[in-house]
């Protein structure tokens, strides 16, 4: 805009001179007929100029214009030049906030719902803009903290019930006088479902807990020892269940809270047993990866065989009460397992990737900020 401004008037100003003193050259140089100047009586100033020096002055004329649009030219680059230069530096005060806004916008998640824009500066259209998106903030973070004190009050609140309701079978199933076989068979299934709920409401309480994250109880974990003691403890279900177990473990190290994380391995263990077939495998691959960024990253992937799953399906199984297909309903199964690895994983500042094996099964792989630098890992055993 500046150039174009720049020359239009750098055109008007060529076309005032040139108009103007080609005037002033009509009315001084020409001579009357009688070889005097025009409008002087009598040749007063003498005899009238001759032909070349109308010529010369007709050069100097053109010289003047070209001197003046050359000059012109020049002041306007170098005009032009300073503007964008001038541009550059307000431009960038001027977008400063945005980007501010925007750096904030893509830091913030859920689970630092709490931060804000807090826009310094004069009141404007920017700083009307921080503020509408931190009261818009606000209220996600109450709509947030709402949602998890509800899912962790019901889960406690409902824990009484089906204390009382284990107890009143206790009780009924102790009683001396024999039992009918069909209330011992509706005990059973009355137990099941029990069991069920318990499960439901400790993974409820669990998704709260990672949701609010628990900063205050954050310690240095060896994600190696974690997952040492999860698959030792589930050796002999893998064997009831004909499936063989092997891993390859280095020293890994992150920084979260232990029982989250152990919860993680747990889940994500339990899930690759449960949807698993005799005569399968499960792999479990811990270590360290300098990603080629320079900051280490614990990754844990977990490999199981199993039915074959799509895509589609597997890019939902981690959110609550999916299940890609029929035949991974399980008895036992409540639909929370990898909903929870998911969340717990987002608490750590880490990442969950779900594949679908070409032969059939899951590969989850989790990335957290490691705590240890990368080393080599050891042979599987």
């Amino acid at each position: 805009m500046f150039l174009l401004s720049g020359l239009t008037l750098l055109a008007i100003t060529y076309l005032l001179v040139r108009y103007t003193t080609a005037h002033i050259q009509i009315t001084t140089t020409p001579t009357g007929p009688h070889g005097t100047q025009s409008g002087l009586p009598g040749g007063a100033l003498g005899p009238a100029p001759t032909r070349a020096s109308s010529s010369v002055a007709s050069q100097l004329h053109h010289t003047y214009l070209r001197q003046l649009l050359v000059e012109s030219g020049v002041a306007l680059a170098i005009m032009a030049v300073v503007s964008m230069w001038l541009g550059w530096l307000v431009a960038g005060r001027v977008l400063h906030p945005l980007r501010t806004i925007t750096a904030t916008a893509q830091r913030i998640s859920q689970e630092n719902l709490h931060e804000r824009l807090d826009l310094p500066g004069p009141r404007d259209e920017l700083k009307d803009l921080g503020d509408t998106i931190d009261r818009l903030l606000a209220r996600l973070e109450t709509a947030f903290e709402a949602q998890r004190r509800f899912v962790a009050n019901a889960s406690h609140e409902l824990r009484t019930p089906l204390a009382m309701m284990r107890t009143s079978l206790d009780v009924a199933e102790g009683k001396p006088q024999p039992i009918p076989r069909e209330v011992t068979v509706l005990a059973g299934k009355l137990r099941e479902g029990l069991d069920q709920a318990d499960r439901l409401i400790e993974s409820f309480l669990t998704l709260a807990r990672a949701g609010q994250g628990t900063p205050a109880k954050d310690a240095t974990v060896s994600l190696t020892d974690l997952a040492a003691a999860a698959l030792a403890a589930r050796e002999r279900r893998a064997a009831d269940l004909g499936v063989r177990i092997d891993h390859t473990l280095a020293p890994v190290e992150v920084t979260g809270n232990p029982t989250l994380l152990r919860r993680l391995i747990d889940n994500i263990l339990d899930n690759a047993l449960r949807y698993n077939h005799p005569g399968g495998y499960v792999h479990v691959d811990c270590r360290v990866d300098s990603c080629g960024s320079g900051n280490p990253t614990a990754r844990l992937v977990v490999e199981n065989t199993g039915p074959l799953l799509h895509d589609a399906d597997v890019r939902h199984l981690g959110q609550p009460f999916r299940r890609p297909a029929a035949d991974r309903t399980t008895t036992g199964s409540v639909g929370l397992g990898l909903s929870i690895v998911a969340a717990i994983t987002a608490t750590h500042n880490g990442t969950l990737r779900l594949t679908a094996r070409p032969q059939g099964g899951l590969r989850a792989a989790i990335d957290l900020p490691s705590a240890t630098p990368a080393r080599a890992s050891k042979n599987p055993r």
